[in-house]
């Protein structure tokens, strides 16, 4: 069922539906995890600390949760399960590794998806941020990359982490003390995906070409990522909120000035001082050094350096 959606779409696609390509094609890159980052980014410094704290911690859950099922599943892709599917060609080479479920969907449930768990957020926005959930995803399937389950099942279980987000900092309002109860359970849950994932085999199929389909040690490599982005907001989330707790009860000049200021300093740590790391310290602990590293500048070391300099204009 789920190849003759695909073959259907993909047949629509080809003919009067080609006029729908370029936009769809814009739609899946709200879903990349770059632009996760900076988006997560711009609304923890600049619009809501409150929001963005939410927002960045459900978007590191559901990485962990992404990772755990694509490694536990290992479904392939649809190109590779039938033949007949003919991904449309710039997105299918980023189209890498196991397919379920779709990491875009569950990127733009906990992005975008996070105002639509939240009744304080007006309905006709909450509303909007749906649609967007929805077209991010439904690109994935439009697109010939991810079958119907793949979204679906990534949309639902990155809105559930959403809510469970939401409940979670709603509890801890409640109990400030417990913070650390939170940093722990993170923590396990983080090394024990890394430990999962390095340890357990994967199938090892391979093409006409003779090439393997999928490398489970690069699949256990993307895990890490998780790992290193979820360690690195625990650890700056704990010292964020015990020593700098900082405001964005600011003026529209302090919020630009963060954003251009720290939208600078990430694309350094991205462009220039990842790829040294990476250089220098190979594999999977290498992998989490980066991850760790612009995510810890994200949630802290920004915020720290801003808090100073704002310190500094008020003397």
């Amino acid at each position: 069922m789920d190849i003759e959606i695909l073959l259907a779409l993909q047949n629509f696609r080809d003919g009067i539906g080609s006029i729908f390509i370029s936009f769809l094609n814009k739609m899946t890159f709200f879903g990349e995890m770059n632009t996760a980052l900076v988006v997560l980014a711009i609304v923890y410094w600049c619009v809501n600390r409150k929001v963005g704290t939410y927002l960045l911690m459900g978007w590191n859950g559901n990485r962990l949760v992404n990772g755990l099922l694509k490694v536990t599943a290992c479904v392939y892709r649809p190109w590779i399960r039938d033949a007949r599917i003919q991904p449309y060609p710039p997105t299918k080479a980023t189209a890498t590794g196991y397919s379920f479920p779709s990491g875009h969907a569950m990127t733009s449930a906990s992005l975008y998806g996070g105002g639509v768990v939240r009744k304080e957020v007006p309905m006709i926005l909450r509303i909007a941020l749906g649609l967007f959930v929805f077209l991010i995803s439904f690109s994935r399937i439009f697109l010939g990359v991810h079958t119907p389950q793949d979204i679906l099942v990534g949309m639902c279980s990155g809105l559930l982490v959403m809510w469970l987000t939401d409940r979670l900092l709603k509890w801890l309002e409640l109990h400030p003390e417990k913070d650390m109860t939170i940093f722990v359970a993170g923590a396990v849950l983080a090394v024990s995906l890394a430990l999962y994932a390095g340890l357990k085999s994967y199938p090892v199929d391979y093409d006409e070409m003779g090439n393997l389909i999928v490398d489970g040690a690069k699949m256990a490599n993307d895990t890490f990522k998780a790992v290193g982005w979820v360690l690195a907001f625990l650890v700056g989330f704990i010292l964020e909120r015990r020593h700098i707790n900082f405001s964005t009860d600011i003026s529209l000049n302090q919020r630009l000035t963060r954003l251009v200021i720290g939208l600078l300093g990430f694309y350094a740590i991205n462009l220039v001082l990842e790829p040294l790391l990476k250089a220098w310290i190979s594999g999977p602990v290498g992998t989490t050094i980066c991850c760790f590293t612009e995510m810890f500048y994200i949630v802290y070391l920004f915020p720290l350096l801003f808090r100073y300099l704002d310190r500094k204009a008020t003397v």
